[in-house]
This record gives structure tokens, C-alpha cells and sequence, in this order.
């Protein structure tokens, strides 16, 4: 291989580090109008009277709008980035007369400048019908106060949801006789695991531009993950036809999740639709805090029967999940928590997953790296480390013993075959990589340090299996240049250069020879945006094919212009040689010769999709140091292996795990959201919701274990989204090895582990 499998750096590299990148707000017209949101104080309340009149009056004020400006008809929708027909609920309404958690949006201010738009805010007179909230999700289910009692609700998918229940989602699947198997058990592990919500924290907040352009039609310029999803919610929010829309995003300043939901474009496009002027919508960090997507709360049962030997039978995991106001990911997020949990213990000869998703009155919840299966391997894998401490049994031994294998079909995933997977051989790396033997489970440092060791494996998925669609468009410029045209969004992770290495693998050209583009509703070829880790395995997959075609048309150009046969022709990168006498044509001179006389097109589009999901794998090992008097953790070195087949670009893999492994850190020990007994957000800057640094940890190792996926581009799997999950268990076992207690919330600060410290260690 030439150009896959190498380290080759990011193409926007030598732009990103002499900072000459541009994002959204710097492309916008000067002319904008500065777009800003009335927010609720309350978490579930009525608007009784508002009244903008003196808020209109005020110079360089353009509109306000309220509630009243919405038709008392218009179709609910939801704002999650999902293929229609969408399997969350449609329960949103632009502007809405019941407001359903603090930061709710009352009224849409829109003026010249920021000075004049901040005044009329405070001039804006609401009058409230305050109601009591649901805030403990615990008692949502059925609960007499109702989050969504109107009638307009939809759900368009048979998710098991019912607003008059406040439920989102329910389901209930299972394999074999769970009950059963349990009895027979020798050993029973039963364990609540509760994670609370997490914010994404992406240095670039929400932000969008509108404008309309020489036909009429709205130009929506946004930060986004999924243009073309984007493109239908504005349709459904404005009522407009989608054709009277288009969406293109810049560069982003990351993502992680959240900008998989349409949280900024609906306000701005409907000013510029209603004015037809430029409007401009930048989300506050504390905006961005209070009224974004955050990761989903959940609370996992899990039920793990063993035999004395270790082997892991029969699995009972049942999981709650908090989707919060609005159903954005709720019915999709929950799922992975036991479809990406239980596979990957083989042996087991049953299992049951079920689960109910409420809705609450607090921030709405939506994607986050991981997307669920974060949650759900923190309970399996937490308690198969407990199961393996009740056996004295190291816990790689233990899991060895039980992993799915290669070519094992995997009953909770769907069941779907293991195609690829060298799951065995992280295990054994990991191990070898930590110096597992001679550090577990811990030693004494000093008087008042411990260092311990935990661990915790985990798998993901490569798309949306039978869903997600991937599509490219490469061309031949007729300089010999090509164009790669994508739909799927570079959010900061490299995919644009992962792409461009797929086509210059398939073209036999370096990295300098193609130019990507995207992602455009007008211009890019239909791609259900980058989510899901589906980047690389699905629209690698039809970049892959589209250069495959393209070359054969290349050939096809050259064997005109050298009037020989087509499967006489070779193509070199640089020309197209006759095998028959060795002449050759330039590429240069085949692109300029498309030009004239020429009725093959030197253009190809290619859409792909997979019925099967093949999942990554990953093993990671935390080495922790804890002081037993205060109570301070630092992860002193994580050790990783991952499995994501053929890794297309190693440095680009390697960075990926290095940050989900950092994300997944914080999570354990410092990310946190509360709020007070009226729903208000206690966590609304950087102040207070703690993010790791890399000063605050030590060493990240991260190693690949490759097999090889058929179904992908020359190998390939995912790998942005499995590596945030493994830190969970691991450091939380640690953190038992260290204090001898079990920690089943996260996160787990000082204070509970100075608190829970067993002083015999």
C-alpha cells in the first residue's frame, strides 16, 4: 500500500498551526443581523401574556418574535440528525407557549447589533403560569405531571413511545431463558450503575448564518455534522419545502456528538426566511452549557450469572434513560447500552436488555461520543471486574475465558456475525503493554499513595447497519487534478485526509494531487453526515468504489486515444499504457482531451451502505495513583490496544484514541451536571463543569491490534467512538483495588474516595 496504513499528516495541517483556518463566523456577511434567544427561568411553565411592544421600540431592533408567530397548526418536530423517518419522537415546535426546562426558548430577538438585541431582551415582559416539574427521572414513568400533554405528538417509528406516559422509548429483547440460566447459577452479581449527564465541550460553540440568495432561497451557513438532516428539520421547523433550502458547513471546531442535532440553525433561518435579511445566531458558552445535547443520563440494573469456573452465563441488563425535555437520540442512544455491552461475552447462554427512556424537565439530552454504549459497558464490564474479584481471578484470565470470537454470530448485537475482530490480542497486548502481572492490583507508594491498576474492554460499531448512506463524487480536473467531493463533515477528526488517502490508494497519486470539498446540500451527493462512526467504513466504502469507476474510465479515455482495446490499457497514476506496444498517454492529456469530442465522463458518484455493522474493539488498563488522605486520583499512565481493522492513517487513529481515552477520564472523575430543586443547571461554565487538561493526566499509550474487515475500504473499521469507552471501568476498578470500595455513580470525586477509603490499604 501506498497511501493507506501510513501516518501521512492532516492535509489542513500546516493551516490549522499557523491558525489560518476560517470557521462560520468568519465568512459571515458584516451585514448580518445578531440573532439572540429569551430563555425560560422555569422548568416547566405556561406563557400566560408576553408582551414585546417596548422591546420593538428599541433602535436597531428588526423583529421579536414569540409564540404567536408560529401557525397554531404547525407540525411538531424533532431537531436530531437521523435518516427519515426519524426514529425520535416529533415533540418540538419553534417557539412554543410551554416552555419545558430552564433555558426552554421564549422569544427570538433579532437586531443592527449585539448592544441593541441584549436591551430589548430585558425589556421583553412574560407573564408565567408556573407548573410543577419531573426532575428525578426516577419518577417520570407514569407520573401524573405530564412533560409533552398536547396532542400534535408524533412518533413516527414504532419505538415504544407515549407522551401520556412521559415515555420516549421501551423495548424489551432477550435470547434464551434468562431467569433460568440464573438460577442455575453458582454466582449472581447484582449491581445499580448510575451515569449522569456530560457535556461535549467542543472549543467551537453552536453557530449559524443565513442569508438568501440571487433565487430566493434560504442559505443556511452552519457548524454542523449532518447538512443534509439539517437541511429537512429547518423544512419541518419553517414549513418550508426542502428545495427552497440549502446547508453547507465550513470547518468545525469540533463536535463530538453534538452538533448532530440542529441546536442553533432553526432560530436564525427563521429570521432570515421572515426578513429576508442575513442573521447570525453564536451560542454563549454558558448557552452552550444550559441549552445544548449533552450525554445522556442512565441507570443500569445488571444482573451477571457465573459458574466457579468463570464462566459467564446468563446477563439481565435493564437501563433508564433521562432524554430529558425533548426526545432528541433518546429512542437511539439507549439501545447501544446492552446491543454494544453484552456481545461481547460469547459463552453466554442468555441474556435479556431491556429499558425505558423518560422525559424529564431538564435540558434535553443527545449524542455524545459513544452514544449509550459509554453508559452500558460501565455496568457490564464493572461487574464482570467485581466477578472476578469475588472468583480471586485475574480479570484478563477472566475475560479471555469468555470473549466473542472471530466468525461467532453475537445474539444482542442484532445477530450479526463477528466478521473481523483480534479482540483476543488486545487482551494480551494490554496486558504485556502495562506490565499487568507485576503492578495488579496495587502497591504502596508511599505513606499516604497507592498506586493500583483496573481494566475494561469494549466494542462499537461501524455505521448504522441497513441505515446509514455514504457517497463520494471524484472527478478529473483538466489539469490531471482531482476533486473529492464529500458529504460527510471533518469536524477536527481527519476524515477529509482518511478519505483523500482512500482515492489516492485506488489512483496511484499522492495527497497533492486531490482536492476535497464538502459538505454541501447543493453540491455534495447525498451522505447521512458523520455520526455513528460511520466516516470511514461507509463513505471510505464508496470513496473506495467512485475511484475504483473513475479509473476504469480513465482507461477507458486512454485506450480511445491510443486506438487500442480497453483491457489492453494499464493505468500508472501518472498515464494510461497500451500493453499491446508500450505507448502511453498522459493523465494530463487525457483530462485536457475530456474537453473536446468526448462523450465519457470523466465523473463518478458512488453511494454505499452495509447491511452489517462491524464492531471495533478495544482493551484498556489504568494505572492510577491515589492519595488516601484527600482523596486525589490521577491517572498516572493508560495502556490501550484497539482493533479497528486496517487503521487507514495510524497517526490519525492514534490521536483519536488519545482524546476519547482523555474524554472518558473526565467522565469517571471530574464531569459533572446538577441542578437545584427548580431544575436549574448548577454546571454552566468551564468554571464549574471540570474538563481534563493534559496536565492532568499522565502517559496515554495507545497500540492497534488489526484484522481485516472485507466490507470495508482495504480493511477498515471505525475508531471514533470505541475509545472513549474503556476508561469507565477501568479507572473505576482501580479506584476498588485502591480504597476496596465499589463506586458505582460517576463521577467519582475526592470526596467520596477520601470518604469510602479502607485504611488497611
Amino acid at each position: 500500500m501506498k497511501s493507506v496504513n501510513k501516518p501521512i499528516k492532516k492535509i489542513d495541517s500546516m493551516q490549522l498551526v499557523t491558525g489560518q483556518p476560517v470557521y462560520t463566523e468568519d465568512i459571515a456577511p458584516s451585514n448580518c443581523l445578531v440573532v439572540k434567544l429569551l430563555r425560560s427561568p422555569h422548568a416547566n411553565a405556561i406563557i400566560k401574556s408576553i408582551n414585546t411592544d417596548i422591546a420593538k421600540k428599541v433602535s436597531g431592533i428588526e423583529a421579536v418574535y414569540t409564540y404567536k408567530d408560529i401557525p397554531e397548526d404547525a407540525r411538531r418536530f424533532t431537531l436530531a440528525g437521523q435518516t427519515y423517518p426519524e426514529p425520535s419522537p416529533y415533540d418540538r415546535l419553534l417557539l412554543d407557549k410551554h416552555v419545558r426546562y430552564v433555558g426552554d426558548v421564549v422569544a427570538i430577538v433579532a437586531g443592527a447589533d449585539e448592544k441593541c438585541v441584549n436591551k430589548a431582551l430585558k425589556l421583553i415582559k412574560v407573564e408565567y403560569e408556573v407548573l410543577e416539574p419531573v426532575l428525578d427521572f426516577h419518577k417520570a414513568l407514569d407520573n401524573k405531571i405530564l412533560v409533552h400533554p398536547e396532542d400534535n405528538w408524533e412518533s413516527l417509528c414504532p419505538v415504544g413511545a407515549d407522551n401520556k406516559r412521559n415515555l420516549c422509548a421501551h423495548e424489551v429483547c432477550e435470547n434464551g431463558n434468562v431467569e433460568e440460566v440464573l438460577k442455575s447459577c453458582d454466582i449472581i452479581i447484582d449491581r445499580v450503575y448510575h451515569t449522569r449527564a456530560n457535556q461535549q465541550t467542543m472549543m467551537e460553540t453552536f453557530r449559524t448564518f443565513c442569508t438568501i440568495d440571487t433565487y430566493g432561497r434560504l442559505n443556511v451557513v452552519s457548524s454542523t455534522q449532518i447538512v443534509f438532516h439539517c437541511r429537512r428539520i429547518i423544512a419541518n421547523a419553517l414549513g418550508i419545502p426542502k428545495s427552497k433550502i440549502r446547508v453547507s458547513k465550513p470547518r468545525i471546531g469540533g463536535g463530538f456528538g453534538a452538533k448532530q442535532s440542529s441546536v442553533s440553525e432553526i432560530y436564525p433561518a427563521f429570521v432570515t426566511w421572515k426578513t429576508k435579511k442575513p442573521s447570525m445566531l453564536i451560542f454563549s458558552r454558558n448557552e452552550s452549557m444550559t441549552a445544548s445535547s449533552p450525554r445522556h443520563e442512565m441507570e443500569m440494573h445488571v444482573r451477571l450469572g457465573a459458574m466457579n469456573d468463570g464462566t459467564i452465563r446468563a446477563i439481565d441488563l435493564y437501563t433508564l434513560s433521562n432524554t430529558g425535555a425533548y426526545g432528541e437520540h433518546g429512542p437511539t442512544t439507549v439501545g447501544l447500552s446492552g446491543h454494544k455491552s453484552i456481545p461481547l461475552y460469547g459463552k453466554c447462554e442468555a441474556f435479556k436488555f431491556s429499558y425505558d427512556v423518560v422525559y424529564t424537565n431538564v435540558m434535553s439530552a443527545g449524542a455524545y461520543r459513544g452514544y449509550g454504549a459509554t453508559q452500558g459497558l460501565f455496568a457490564v464490564e464493572s461487574a464482570v471486574n467485581e466477578l472476578a474479584h469475588k472468583f480471586s481471578m485475574d480479570p484478563f484470565d477472566l475475560r479471555k475465558k469468555n470473549i466473542i470470537h472471530e466468525g461467532d454470530v453475537m445474539p444482542a448485537y442484532y445477530n450479526e456475525a463477528n466478521t473481523s475482530c483480534a479482540l483476543d490480542r488486545c487482551l494480551d497486548r494490554v496486558r504485556q503493554m502495562s506490565n499487568w502481572d507485576n503492578k495488579y492490583p496495587y502497591k504502596k507508594i508511599s505513606g499516604t499513595k497507592i498506586r493500583s491498576m483496573g481494566m475494561g474492554m469494549a466494542m462499537q460499531g461501524s455505521g448504522i447497519s441497513g441505515v446509514d448512506v455514504g457517497s463520494a463524487t471524484i472527478k478529473l480536473g483538466d489539469e490531471g487534478i482531482y476533486n473529492l467531493i464529500i458529504g460527510a463533515a471533518d469536524m477536527g477528526t481527519g476524515c477529509d485526509t482518511i478519505l483523500a488517502q482512500i482515492a489516492c490508494e485506488v489512483l496511484d497519486c499522492p495527497l497533492e494531487q486531490i482536492s476535497v470539498s464538502g459538505a454541501d446540500t447543493d453540491n455534495s451527493p447525498y451522505d447521512s453526515g458523520s455520526y455513528a462512526s460511520s466516516t470511514t467504513f461507509v463513505t471510505g466504502k464508496a470513496v473506495e468504489l467512485c475511484a475504483i469507476e473513475l479509473r476504469e474510465r480513465i482507461c477507458k479515455v486512454g485506450a480511445k486515444l491510443l486506438n487500442c482495446k480497453e483491457n489492453e490499457t494499464e493505468f500508472n497514476g501518472n498515464a494510461v499504457v497500451c500493453t499491446a506496444d508500450n505507448s502511453s498517454v498522459s493523465l494530463e492529456d487525457i483530462a485536457t482531451s475530456s474537453m473536446c469530442g468526448n462523450d465519457i465522463a470523466l465523473e463518478v458518484t458512488r453511494s454505499n451502505t452495509s447491511p452489517t455493522s462491524p464492531p471495533p474493539f478495544m482493551v484498556g488498563a489504568a494505572e492510577i495513583e491515589t492519595d488516601i488522605e484527600t482523596g486525589e486520583t490521577l491517572v498516572v499512565n493508560y495502556y490501550a490496544a484497539v482493533d479497528c481493522g486496517t487503521p487507514i492513517n495510524p497517526n490519525l487513529a492514534r490521536v483519536q484514541a488519545e482524546g476519547g481515552i482523555l474524554q472518558g477520564i473526565g467522565m469517571v472523575l471530574t464531569e459533572n451536571i446538577t441542578y437545584d430543586s427548580k431544575g436549574k443547571l448548577f454546571e454552566n461554565s468551564l468554571m464549574q463543569y471540570k474538563i481534563p487538561t493534559r496536565m492532568d493526566i499522565g502517559k496515554i499509550s495507545v497500540e492497534f491490534e488489526s484484522s481485516y474487515e472485507k466490507r470495508g475500504p482495504f480493511g477498515a473499521k471505525s475508531i471514533g467512538e470505541v475509545v472513549i469507552n474503556t476508561p469507565l471501568p477501568a479507572v473505576t476498578d482501580a479506584l476498588f483495588n485502591a480504597t476496596g470500595h465499589r463506586f458505582t455513580t460517576l463521577p467519582v470525586t475526592p470526596e467520596q474516595i477520601a470518604m469510602n477509603m479502607d485504611k488497611n490499604k
